[in-house]
């Protein structure tokens, strides 16, 4: 398995205790917003982000009335700004974080004191951007695909589908930036259920660390992930057996 298969097996395996807390209802009333506002209209229909926005909500029970609440507020007026911050942390490993907030100033000194307070620093904006290239990502639950898995690969490649890889009963497809509303329409299309999809920033080569250095490195992964207004981070650190052990 690779190291990016690996890394997505432990975040589901976290964020189905994260799923308890707040904060990812939190993060993903924000994303419906901004899908409202960039994507100029709440009809999921119409506006593939926020459709998918809505999708990654139902899979952590999000309360119905909770994305109606947050369409309502995108359309009454409500701002959010998607931000990026690219740094260095322990090791050398890249890292790089999406934000969206209605205070930029409090996010700025919020991520800059994480990386400082974890060995980190941060770097100019656009600095890391050949480290990572934008792919699309979807997880589906192998019951959900009702037909050979050959079938199915040979179905979901003609839509853009680079790679698919299986692990813990999941299937991972790997698509191109450019791809990722054909692939998504070919799923609803196959009436395949997609348990998670979106948009990732896949290392384009990885950094090894001793299991101890590693650990470092995910601690400040983790305590950015805490942050409200914090919707994904990503990394560069090759996740082995040893580190997957270490945290398991």
């Amino acid at each position: 398995m690779s190291g990016h298969s690996k890394w997505s097996t432990i975040k589901r395996k976290k964020g189905a205790l994260d799923a308890k807390r707040s904060k990812i209802f939190t993060k993903i009333v924000k994303e419906i917003m901004v899908a409202v506002r960039v994507g100029g209209n709440s009809d999921p229909e119409a506006n593939p982000r926020l459709r998918l926005a809505i999708q990654s909500g139902k899979a952590v029970n999000l309360p119905k009335e909770n994305i109606q609440r947050a369409i309502q507020k995108a359309e009454g007026g409500a701002n959010l700004e998607e931000y990026t911050f690219e740094g260095y942390a322990t090791g050398g490993v890249a890292v790089f974080v999406e934000c969206l907030t209605d205070n930029t100033n409090r996010t700025i000194s919020n991520v800059r004191l994480l990386f400082t307070k974890y060995g980190g620093s941060l770097g100019n904006i656009g600095s890391l951007s050949f480290l990572f290239q934008r792919e699309g990502v979807f997880e589906i639950k192998r019951e959900k695909i009702k037909m050979p898995l050959d079938e199915f690969e040979l179905e979901i490649i003609d839509a853009g589908v680079r790679d698919m890889s299986i692990e813990d009963d999941f299937v991972e497809l790997t698509c191109p930036l450019e791809d990722f509303g054909n692939v998504q329409k070919k799923l609803e299309d196959m009436k395949v259920d997609i348990e998670n999809a979106e948009l990732q920033r896949i290392p384009t080569d990885t950094k090894k660390l001793e299991v101890t250095d590693a650990l470092k490195v995910l601690k400040l992964i983790d305590a950015l992930e805490d942050d409200d207004d914090v919707s994904k981070v990503f990394h560069n650190l090759e996740m082995t057996d040893d580190i997957a052990d270490a945290i398991s």
